[in-house]
């Protein structure tokens, strides 16, 4: 089967648009076109690295609620049902060393605007796609071949197994990439007690946020995710011994011995 990659660099990271029954060869197609001009989109309203973005604005007091684009109040209105799902792991207020607090709804706008692209992608491309930005991944696959995805481990250059997937998300979340960025909620403290954590499910938002709050969590993420319906997730210790849900353990140590991915 044909296949097609497209990658622009959106949102400080390589996003890329993969279509099977596409040739690579070809111009990139208007759908895809249309994916990198939303997430360019959720960068200008969401980036917390640029000062003229809305929620930098909010977060500093500069600009009220009110007067923002409406998906500023639905994205922190999702905020808050993540706050409350995962009992405070996940919050978008961070703790500062000062004793302030930062505006940071990061941890859930990647893995919302993805999943928003992807989806519109798929009303318009009939056959397989993905979308992967820096490791989070909304996919289709329609037929009988699904997506090979590999899960990463402790480290950005190893991987502890492949997971085939037909539709939904995958999140990871670690410090592989960026060093110490998640903080705990809690204390504001680079959170470093686990390798990575990867959780797949239906929705790739409520997969990140997941992979994100068990991530602070440490120790005790596993047995949090064992009991989130519907995901489920494989957990990297920093020593690279990994866990598994009891609903993908089969599934990811069968694929563990291969190498071909996504």
């Amino acid at each position: 089967m044909s296949r097609g990659a497209w990658v622009e660099q959106i949102m400080g990271m390589p996003v890329s648009v993969h279509l099977r029954g596409a040739a690579s060869g070809e111009a990139m197609p208007r759908a895809v076109e249309d994916v990198f001009a939303e997430l360019r989109e959720a960068d200008r309203l969401f980036s917390t690295y640029r000062p003229d973005s809305q929620i930098s604005m909010l977060g500093r007091g500069e600009l009220e609620l009110g007067d923002c684009d409406p998906l500023v109040s639905e994205v922190l209105s999702l905020c808050d049902k993540a706050r409350e799902a995962t009992d405070g792991w996940f919050d978008v207020l961070l703790p500062e060393p000062d004793g302030t607090f930062r505006l940071d709804p990061s941890g859930l706008v990647k893995g919302w605007a993805v999943e928003r692209a992807a989806a519109r992608l798929g009303k318009r491309w009939a056959a397989d796609y993905y979308v992967n930005a820096g490791g989070d991944i909304a996919l289709c696959a329609r037929g009988d071949q699904p997506w090979r995805i590999g899960v990463e481990g402790a480290s950005a250059d190893t991987l502890v197994g492949v997971l085939p997937l037909f539709e939904g998300g995958v999140a990871t979340s670690g410090n592989a990439h960026r060093g110490g960025h998640l903080v705990r909620p809690d204390n504001g403290r680079p959170a470093a007690e686990l390798g990575s954590v990867t959780v797949i499910g239906p929705s790739l938002m409520w997969a990140d946020v997941l992979a994100t709050a068990a991530f602070v969590r440490g120790p005790d993420a596993l047995d949090w995710l064992q009991v989130q319906e519907g995901y489920d997730a494989v957990v990297v210790a920093l020593d690279g011994s990994v866990g598994t849900t009891t609903g993908i353990r089969g599934v990811v140590e069968a694929a563990a011995n291969r190498t071909n991915h996504h």
